[in-house]
């Protein structure tokens, strides 16, 4: 997020690199979309972060606009603008009718409602630094939301013991991405850009850094499910008991009962060997 000014030169090549960092960072998604798009479902996952990121660029757009020399903040918060509308737009159109419901509210509060008030609250003030300023402080606390979503994938990973949801190259440009606009904001003196920043950046660290340490653990269910070949077995008519590492101990009445079926089924054969035994004398005749 950097101006066009020479004043701040070296604000100027971190708000490009800047720019090019944040434009692979809307991009990450794509290819859950492309999958979506294909399969015309949106398997479970969640419209919240694309409609919060979305809301956070609408504000950043006009927070820059508000701002003098801003330009590389609004270029690419517009272009996050499109790539997270064209995201929302795609999970209402593969949706199932109850997470469409729900995410079609949460845009009319946050991207209409919310956005309009602070729109025209901005508006009605008199003073145009101030309206800098109380911009700056409502997008600085929306962007430390955007921040925080990640602390339920951090819990996620500690739990189950996997980083399946949390992929180490988006944790990393999202961290690199974080610094940058930090020196931008150091560089500018924009504290609104800075301070955010810092929190980002703590917790790629964190991020990468659990990767690192569960990336070779064994997984660990949080809800373990029947696997479906056992179902399919049990609907047979065979039953499948879960089998334990260490050897069961068996008590005298298991054992009573396990010598009392035994002597059964070695009845049965006795019974069964002396008609075996006429059938064949029978078919020798």
């Amino acid at each position: 997020m950097a101006g066009l000014s020479l004043d701040h030169p070296w604000a100027f090549t971190f708000g490009i690199l800047g720019n090019i960092i944040s434009f692979m960072v809307y991009l990450a998604p794509l290819p859950t979309f492309i999958r979506v798009y294909r399969r015309k479902s949106t398997e479970g996952f969640q419209s919240v972060p694309y409609v919060v990121a979305l809301f956070s660029a609408m504000l950043w757009i006009l927070y820059a606009f508000l701002k003098t020399d801003a330009f590389l903040l609004i270029t690419i918060n517009s272009f996050g603008c499109v790539i997270e509308s064209v995201y929302v737009v795609l999970y209402l159109t593969y949706a199932p009718k109850l997470a469409k419901i729900l995410t079609a509210k949460l845009v009319l509060v946050l991207n209409v409602g919310m956005f309009g008030s602070i729109l025209l609250l901005t508006l009605l003030l008199p003073d145009g630094l101030k309206r800098v300023h109380v911009l700056g402080w409502i997008c600085m606390c929306f962007s430390v939301g955007v921040f925080v979503a990640p602390l339920s994938i951090i819990r996620l990973v500690i739990r189950t013991k996997s980083v399946e949801f949390m992929p180490f190259m988006l944790s990393f440009f999202l961290t690199l991405s974080s610094i940058v606009w930090f020196t931008y904001g150091c560089l500018t003196k924009d504290k609104f850009v800075a301070l955010p920043n810092v929190l980002g950046f703590a917790l790629g660290f964190l991020q990468m850094g659990l990767y690192l340490a569960y990336k070779c653990m064994k997984p660990t269910a949080v809800e373990p499910k029947l696997p479906e070949h056992i179902i399919s077995i049990s609907m047979l008519g065979v039953e499948i008991y879960p089998i334990d590492w260490k050897t069961p101990e068996v008590n005298d009445e298991e054992k009573a009962e396990t010598g009392d079926r035994k002597e059964a089924d070695s009845g049965d054969e006795k019974v069964a060997a002396p008609h075996e035994e006429n059938e064949v004398n029978h078919v020798d005749v």
